[in-house]
């Protein structure tokens, strides 16, 4: 993959949502729909203010921030890692920025409104490599964007909580990488198999 155009101001863009998400740890235990509501408040401002934000530069003063389910205690649930089955690597084509490798390393498994369910864990490979947690669902393509959401991403220090047994899984806090917004960017998608067969209304909304 190339450089990014300022590797400076990235680096700040990473360093500043993983302070989010710290936030957002501390708080959710007690609070998690207020923990939502700062993070959501802050993600809007990230977007407006911030030289790597992919909306446009010349929208960014009017635009309105991204566009959100309400806060639904009912997708927040605690997931259950697995590490059983043999793990898988496979390429996602990011157009210009070539081929990123990734790694199955696991599922996580969780219920949800009675149904049991499941999704893999991907391992970015590369310099540090990352844990990565894409998905899609029944809304993907009407309600939210059609190539998924993230629900956790390392490299970005996208983390709600995670051990080496389980992780917080709150679908409130899922959201759209940047191509949702601006099709310049390359962003890899969620893959197939990460599809939930039923909806997930909560979170980052379509653009």
């Amino acid at each position: 993959m190339s450089a990014p155009a300022n590797p400076f101001t990235l680096a700040d863009w990473r360093h500043t949502t993983a302070e989010h998400y710290a936030a957002v740890r501390a708080l959710a235990g007690t609070d998690a729909p207020a923990a939502a509501a700062q993070f959501r408040a802050a993600r809007k401002r990230l977007m407006r203010e911030h030289p790597d934000s992919p909306i446009v530069a010349e929208a960014r003063a009017t635009w309105e921030g991204p566009r959100w389910f309400p806060y639904d205690p009912a997708f927040r649930v605690r997931g259950v890692i697995d590490t059983r089955d043999e793990r898988t690597s496979f390429g996602i084509s990011l157009a210009a920025d070539g081929v990123l490798r990734c790694t199955r390393v696991g599922h996580v498994r969780f219920s949800m409104g009675g149904r049991a369910a499941s999704l893999a864990m991907y391992w970015l490979e590369g310099y540090g490599g990352g844990l990565w947690l894409p998905f899609s669902d029944a809304t993907s393509g009407t309600e939210t964007y059609g190539g998924g959401r993230y629900l956790y991403d390392t490299i970005k220090g996208a983390d709600l909580g995670i051990s080496g047994a389980d992780i917080v899984l709150d679908f409130n806090f899922a959201y759209n990488p940047s191509c949702a917004y601006d099709e310049r960017w390359s962003c890899p998608l969620s893959p197939p198999e990460n599809r939930l067969p039923f909806a997930i209304n909560a979170g980052e909304r379509m653009p």
